[in-house]
């Protein structure tokens, strides 16, 4: 029998091999068709029953995605949401009882139902390189991985690890997952298959846990879920994500049973599935795919960049730029303005690299300090990162210009000149484009694609699929005061300042809108950012004649800058702000968040983002707007339209 999505061949040996090739889709997807087909295949596979069978994807792209989000997006009904867990829950399970031994060659992304199918197997293999990534995302998505994982992932891996896997999302390499238990064996490409032949005829028994760990996924099952739902107590209220707080219930009382859990639960498919939060996060899923795909309409693929200004932002640009995979040579005055960049790339390398020396080293071997600025020659993009003076500017990439390839990307990391300012220096012009990152490099996703009145649209173009490159997120924006997101912030922050100002507790701002469900308060984002910095752009956004906040100027006039000084609004020791927790929210939470919304709505009025879903993505990504509101334009646009209007 022949089928759309999959591809069944049965060797010499009596190995059955299963190829998941999803029709009309470059990414293998578990849709409704796909999983009623594997039903089929497993009913095929019932006479003759086949000595083994091995799961692998025909796609390039990785193995499987996980499910059919679109198909998730069409679910109306409570009963239509069991409905889909019932059928992924029922055909996985009937993979986990055939009587002949399976496994999961994972090569590529393995997300979601993909793992939880690879889960149901006895034995699971991952490809060792770089694209090799597993994950169960759900709870970013708001939702559940209720096809086995709740029930599997602990029994496999120990629950402790299985909650941190589920309740954050976080997808690891092969050599973490052998590492845990999670699959068998961790091999390069060019021997999977036989490694694949060779376990599924082994006649191995399956992994077991420790006592420890089976007394923790049985009678020490309460404890386990008390310390979990502390923790997660500790980042998320249950009233804005409730999917965390439902995967360790289901977990803890109904051994990851999602179907069991009744329909009056918090933690119930029909709770989940209708709450606000899940149908926003999905809409935050489609807002990246988004701004993933921007870029792809351009074939550049740089390989040297070359930053000039090794201070904070410009030094974790180039640290970053290394780190996925680009050769990059770093400009300042001397070695010795370059070398505290190379001691934070460093310390980067250690963590993402989880202390592997040799990749340590590897890494900063491609970060070169290049004081001269011999790299500018060579380089295929050159990033400007130096403090904002306009005719420090002009005057470097005019020298820039004259050195570069013909070819090379120009691009200024700016966050408040304009673009058209800045290429008044160029004999042309249509080569400069902003290419704006957030600071901290390594943790903000977003980077603004800056287009400029002279930019020439193929340069727009490259500067996306270069942030691409280097696994961020492109926005394409205009080229205007503060762009998107400073412009959207700037208000936002001057708000809770102005809050300070009237006597109020930072700690009591800061609560307020951590509780709206921003990842931080406007008071620390400020120290974090630096109160000279923010006096700066004010000056920018607002216009020099604006007045700045009593209580910025006076911690500024005093040196105290925030974070970098070790005082700002907040006393801060080890990268923390000290604060005192006591302190009760105050109720401004609607009065600061205004004139973020309203700066939003403006930006899209003038065109600086092209539609108001590109303002609520730039917005989450580069501020970290409450996501489970689904972005400002879209919360404002709810609030409006449930607004009580007096007689």
């Amino acid at each position: 029998m022949t089928y759309k999505h999959w591809r069944l061949t049965r060797d010499d040996d009596g190995l059955a091999w299963l190829d998941f090739d999803t029709a009309d889709s470059a990414t293998n997807t578990l849709s409704r068709d796909a999983l009623s087909e594997f039903d089929h295949v497993l009913s095929a596979l019932t006479s003759p029953a086949p000595k083994g069978l091995i799961i692998r994807s025909a796609k390039s792209a990785g193995f499987i995605a996980g499910a059919n989000i679109e198909e998730f997006t069409r679910i109306d009904s409570a009963e239509a949401a069991r409905e889909l867990v019932k059928r992924g829950w029922d055909i996985f399970n009937r993979l986990a009882k055939v009587p002949y031994p399976t496994l999961a060659l994972i090569r590529g992304h393995c997300m979601g139902g993909g793992l939880e199918l690879s889960l149901a197997c006895r034995y699971r293999i991952a490809v060792d390189e770089p694209g090799t990534r597993m994950a169960l995302p759900e709870v970013m998505l708001g939702i559940v991985p209720a096809w086995g994982g709740m029930m599997r992932l602990p029994k496999t891996v120990g629950p402790a690890v299985a909650l941190d896997m589920m309740l954050t999302g976080k997808g690891m390499d092969a050599r973490r997952a052998k590492k845990i238990g999670l699959v068998d064996a961790a091999v390069p490409v060019r021997v999977m298959d036989n490694a694949a032949r060779m376990m599924v005829t082994s006649g191995a028994p399956a992994r077991k846990l420790s006592g420890l760990q089976q007394l923790m996924n049985g009678p020490l099952k309460p404890l386990v879920a008390a310390k979990a739902r502390k923790q997660v107590a500790a980042k998320a209220r249950p009233e804005h994500y409730p999917a965390p707080y439902a995967i360790i219930d289901t977990w803890a009382k109904y051994d990851g049973n999602a179907l069991a859990v009744p329909a009056g639960d918090p933690a119930s498919l029909e709770a989940i599935f209708q709450s606000p939060t899940a149908k926003n996060l999905v809409r935050v899923f489609f807002l990246q795919e988004r701004l993933k795909s921007f870029g792809k309409a351009s074939d550049f693929a740089p390989a040297h960049v070359h930053v000039v200004g090794a201070g904070v932002m410009g030094g974790d640009i180039a640290a970053w730029c290394a780190l996925r995979g680009m050769r990059v040579t770093l400009q300042d005055q001397s070695v010795e303005r370059i070398a505290p960049a190379i001691a934070r790339a460093r310390k980067l390398y250690e963590k993402k690299h989880r202390g592997d020396r040799k990749q340590v080293q590897f890494t900063l071997d491609r970060l070169l300090p290049d004081p001269d600025g011999h790299g500018i020659a060579r380089a295929d993009v050159i990033i400007e990162a130096i403090f904002e003076d306009l005719e420090v500017k002009r005057r470097l990439f005019a020298e820039i210009e004259q050195r570069a390839k013909p070819e090379a990307l120009l691009a200024t990391n700016t966050s408040s000149l304009k673009i058209e300012d800045i290429a008044q220096a160029l004999k042309d012009p249509t080569r400069l484009v902003g290419i704006h990152f957030f600071n901290p490099v390594a943790m903000l996703p977003l980077v603004e694609v800056v287009d400029g009145e002279q930019s020439d649209d193929a340069q727009v173009q490259r500067a996306a699929a270069f942030v691409r490159k280097i696994d961020k997120l492109p926005l394409p924006v205009k080229s205007a005061p503060g762009f998107l997101v400073n412009a959207v912030l700037g208000p936002y922050m001057h708000e809770a300042l102005k809050c300070v100002d009237e006597g109020m507790a930072p700690e009591a701002i800061d609560k307020a809108l951590v509780e709206f469900g921003m990842p931080m308060g406007p008071i620390e984002l400020v120290d974090t950012v630096g109160l000279d910095i923010a006096v700066a752009a004010g000056k920018t956004l607002a216009g020099n004649n604006a007045e700045p906040p009593r209580a910025l100027m006076q911690r500024v006039d005093a040196g105290k800058l925030g974070r970098k000084s070790g005082e700002g609004f907040y006393v801060w020791k080890d990268g923390k702000a000290q604060k005192n927790d006591s302190v009760e929210a105050a109720a401004v939470a609607p009065r600061i968040i205004e004139p973020l919304l309203q700066a939003a709505r403006r930006c899209v009025e003038n065109a600086v983002v092209a539609d108001a879903d590109l303002a609520d993505a730039g917005v989450i990504f580069g501020t970290g707007f409450a996501p489970f509101r689904g972005g400002p334009m879209h919360y404002l646009g709810q609030r409006d339209n449930t607004v009580v209007l007096p007689a």
